[in-house]
């Protein structure tokens, strides 16, 4: 499949930051979406600018962090607007707390989001990807899987986890014609740092957009089939964030 043929994508996390620009991204370079959150309202409009540049887009509400609903969510999705040929799991949750304050409903609350609910999206996808022998899934993870900073103990290991997940993913399903992709963005300046969640104080001016990350994801996916970016570190040329 070259870059000019019709793709169909499945985006989670899709209606703000990082999410959001990646689906107006694949829209502009023709890719279908079918974007997945929790708010109706907010897919709907950027479902609408999607279409305006020609894609079929659709909003799709679905709650990642209910676990017990999200594989049967996302293959449900899977067959509606089949036949999806990329997933981006970049839903996520950021969080701040030295490890040692973290009560353990706050830890599994991370873990569920960061990560658990990624392996419960690519377990919806992956039955009808393997069905056409081709597929490419790309998991947004973060520098902070790699390079760990202090109190952000629960997120850290979330990506790190996210991180080893892609890796093993790859080696079991390349046989099957799917390609893993995991993209580690330093700080990008989403709503991310509205949250009750993080308690930080950084500079956002010189963070990443999310737009920038956004041509990050859709340059590999569209590569040639015969060759996958398997990693991508993308980090602020204005500092080390």
């Amino acid at each position: 499949m070259t870059s000019q043929s019709k793709r169909r994508a499945l985006i989670t996390g899709a209606s703000s930051g990082i999410g959001k620009a990646t689906a107006l991204a694949f829209a502009k370079a023709g890719i279908d979406v079918a974007l997945v959150s929790r708010s109706q309202d907010k897919l709907e409009a950027i479902a609408t600018t999607a279409r305006e540049a020609g894609v079929n887009a659709k909003a799709y509400v679905l709650d990642l962090a209910k676990l017990e609903q999200v594989k049967a969510g996302i293959e449900a999705i899977a067959t509606d607007f089949a036949p999806i040929d990329i997933l981006v799991n970049n839903a996520g949750m950021g969080y701040t707390n030295p490890l040692s304050a973290t009560p353990l409903s706050d830890w599994q609350q991370v873990i569920d989001l960061n990560l658990t609910s990624v392996f419960q999206c690519i377990l919806g996808i992956l039955p009808a990807m393997r069905n056409q022998q081709r597929g490419t899934i790309i998991n947004v993870a973060s520098i902070a899987g790699q390079q760990p900073f202090p109190t952000w103990g629960a997120y850290n290991v979330s990506k790190a986890g996210l991180i080893a997940l892609s890796k093993t993913l790859a080696a079991e399903e390349r046989t099957h014609g799917i390609r893993v992709v995991t993209i580690s963005p330093g700080a990008v300046n989403t709503p991310l740092w509205d949250t009750d969640t993080v308690q930080m104080d950084f500079n956002r001016s010189a963070m990443l957009t999310p737009e920038i990350v956004a041509q990050s994801i859709l340059h590999t996916a569209l590569v040639p089939e015969q060759a996958v970016i398997e990693s991508v570190t993308l980090m602020p040329s204005a500092g080390t964030l």
